[in-house]
């Protein structure tokens, strides 16, 4: 029997491993600048969102309700600087009666600046509405109607085409001296206006262009002259038009029903 000696055996080479070795200060810095640069963000929300405490209103308007829009501002007094919802508040201002626009915008550290313009009526709709230059109906039921401003009327819905129509014919009215008093559409799809110097002009419904530009003809050829005594003109003739005259005159013909 043969016995090994421990003092004789080899030794197997252990392995050697390099374990990394963790980078704790820097990675301690790196957290601390991060949290340097958190801090500041945060700081410098809470600085830039304090509540709002002065709302400036400016502008001048004499229809618009100042009461209407301090009461519409009031709830957004003390809500954080750049939480205020601008859009939403832009948009109920433009809702309030008589504003045309509406603009807000802040002013650091804690001021909203609101600029709201007023409409400017431009016609009048029926009994009681307001049109502004852009043809929109913007008060229904107006309590006082700005003298000698010219009516339209038309069908509900109608109100941009009848001021568009209104635009045309009074471009072509101004270079004669003449203006537009009155437009109506009526709701068959008749067209009438009246004249500033009180002619009534019946242009019926169809082929309304082509009438209008043969009215103009008749006003610098024709009527001209006479228009003192003219009462109105019907251009629902194919190929021409009758005058009605102040004084009663047998007119002959009566007009067709278009």
């Amino acid at each position: 029997m043969s016995v090994l000696s421990r003092g004789n055996r080899k030794r197997r080479p252990e392995p050697r491993i390099r374990l990394p070795v963790i980078p704790w200060l820097r990675i301690t810095s790196v957290f601390g600048v991060l949290m340097l640069v958190v801090g500041g963000v945060l700081a410098g929300r809470w600085l830039l969102d304090r509540p709002v405490e002065h709302v400036v209103i400016n502008g001048e308007f004499e229809r618009v309700s100042a009461d209407r829009l301090e009461s519409l501002l009031r709830p957004y007094m003390g809500q954080g600087f750049l939480a205020t919802p601008l859009d939403t508040i832009q948009q109920q201002l433009a809702e309030v009666p008589w504003v045309a626009t509406a603009r807000v915008s802040r002013k650091w550290p804690g001021t909203l600046d609101v600029t709201v313009t007023e409409q400017q009526p431009a016609a009048r709709w029926g009994e009681h509405g307001l049109l502004n230059p852009q043809g929109r109906l913007f008060v229904r039921h107006a309590d006082h109607i700005p003298a000698g401003l010219p009516r339209l009327d038309g069908p509900e819905g109608m109100e941009a085409e009848v001021a568009a129509r209104y635009v045309a014919i009074q471009e072509q009215l101004v270079h004669r001296g003449l203006a537009l008093a009155a437009l109506e559409l009526d709701t068959r799809g008749a067209w009438s206006l009246r004249l500033s110097n009180g002619i009534q002009v019946r242009l019926g419904s169809q082929d309304v262009d082509i009438r209008l530009a043969r009215f103009f003809e008749a006003l610098d050829t024709v009527v001209a002259p006479i228009a003192a005594d003219v009462n109105y003109i019907d251009m629902r003739y194919t190929n021409g038009f009758a005058v009605g005259w102040k004084q009663s005159h047998a007119t002959g013909e009566q007009p067709p029903n278009v």
